[in-house]
């Protein structure tokens, strides 16, 4: 039976530590259930001394798939339409503030 590398990793964490491989300085990434053990297993595989950083986790995030020239587009009309709705209701709110004030000072002005 044969798994994705994804399946087999699944409940695994992805850690980054620095180690020394023939004196030179390299940074790797290993899968352990904790930090504690990604440490160990990088002890055993690059030896004690070797381990010079403590495993961070890596949080990889997903990939965005870029859009196409059409799927674009139709979101740029999109983003566009809602700028001016927004556009539009402040005008007419700004409009009947306006004829409020005026209904406000023609009150005032008779009295």
């Amino acid at each position: 039976m044969k798994r994705s590398k994804q399946q087999l990793n699944k409940g695994m964490n992805k850690y980054q530590a620095t180690v020394r491989v023939k004196g030179q300085l390299a940074k790797t990434a290993i899968f352990a259930d904790c930090a504690v053990h990604a440490r160990l297993l990088l002890q055993w595989q690059y030896g004690f001394a070797n381990v010079l950083s403590t495993p961070t986790p890596i949080h990889e995030t997903a990939t965005i798939k870029p859009l196409t020239p059409q799927q674009a587009r139709i979101d740029t009309l999109k983003r566009q339409k809602d700028s001016v709705a927004k556009q539009l209701k402040a005008e007419r709110d700004r409009q009947r503030i306006a004829k409020a004030q005026q209904q406000i000072s023609n009150i005032n002005s008779t009295n």
